[in-house]
């Protein structure tokens, strides 16, 4: 188990922040990666004419400008999410400047396409796609993707059900590249739990939330600290997929959470709801299970410095324990 030469000597902490619809944004992928962890967001979130280049830009420029001045501790490198189903009609050109600016990691949500990955190596870019079986793993790695996250259960947003410990047990039975494990990890002793089952680095969404950067409603990062894994609720009918969202959230638009008819798969429709009033990820807020470590909200980098002591600590512990 490898990690890809863009990773070496690069990470503070063994770890990816995920791409979080609407929440993620420049300013949160570069306090992301000014602090030692991969700093990723979707390229949908930005919504206005030119605005994803704008913020490829800004991004690029940025990083480039921190590791000329830090030239001994560099930022970790950044990744870009393509949603790669057939409902989003903007891949192709967001592709295009994804190739134009080097995007150094791209990860992949909701299929796999040879020319995507194909696309990124021209440049030596690598692509991550998630996943959350192992069928779904063999098809990623077939049609050319450099790694793969495992999407287990308890994960934020559209989350699988499956134990990390037999999804990675599986991969790992074929698989020795780069693997990322996601599912409640928010804090450094989950990081080194994902790695001594056989993952390389841990992928952190839902705790990234509750931190000032974070293009979050204020109600939505306090939800974050005051909640924990009961207060998750896993629907398909928000999006037509199955996903892990935040019981309050889901009582304040007016619905049971623990009554939610099931959503028709075929007519995936992301941030629209389908027929309900209240949207995902607007009002409906997904969150993963993990969220109970988190007890308030701050910048991100202050929260990557506790995983990076949390992670030494757990690794003293277990030293202590083979002595």
């Amino acid at each position: 188990m490898a990690l890809p030469e863009i990773l070496k000597g690069r990470l503070s902490v063994p770890a990816v922040a995920s791409p979080m619809f609407i929440v993620s944004n420049p300013d949160l992928v570069l306090a992301q990666c000014k602090a030692g962890v991969v700093g990723s967001f979707p390229s949908l979130n930005a919504r206005g004419e030119g605005e994803f280049e704008k913020w490829l830009i800004h991004i690029t420029e940025e990083l480039d400008r921190y590791n000329q001045e830090n030239p001994d501790k560099p930022a970790a490198p950044y990744a870009v999410n393509q949603i790669v189903h057939r409902s989003n009609n903007r891949l192709d050109q967001d592709l295009e400047l994804c190739v134009k600016y080097e995007v150094p990691i791209v990860i992949t949500s909701l299929g796999a396409r040879v020319e995507l990955n194909e696309a990124i190596h021209s440049y030596g870019g690598i692509t991550l796609h998630d996943i959350i079986n192992n069928t779904f793993a063999k098809k990623a790695i077939e049609k050319g993707a450099d790694g793969l996250i495992a999407v287990a259960a308890g994960a934020g947003g559209h989350a699988g059900v499956q134990s990390p410990l037999a999804l990675i047990q599986d991969i790992r039975q074929w698989f020795d590249g780069p693997l990322l494990l996601s599912g409640s990890i928010a804090t450094g002793d989950a990081i080194l739990a994902a790695q001594a089952m056989g993952a390389d680095l841990g992928y952190i969404g839902s705790s990234f939330i509750a931190t000032t950067e974070a293009n979050a409603d204020e109600r939505y990062k306090q939800m974050i600290t005051d909640c924990d894994a009961e207060d998750i609720v896993y629907s398909n009918l928000f999006t037509g997929v199955h996903g892990n969202y935040l019981k309050p959230s889901i009582e304040a638009a007016g619905l049971d959470p623990n009554d939610l008819p099931e959503s028709d798969p075929s007519k995936m429709n992301f941030g629209s709801g389908g027929d309900q009033k209240s949207k995902a990820w607007r009002d409906i807020w997904g969150c993963g299970q993990g969220i109970g470590a988190i007890k308030e909200v701050r910048p991100a980098g202050e929260f990557i410095e506790q995983l990076g002591r949390e992670y030494k600590a757990a690794l003293a512990r277990l030293n202590a324990l083979q002595g």
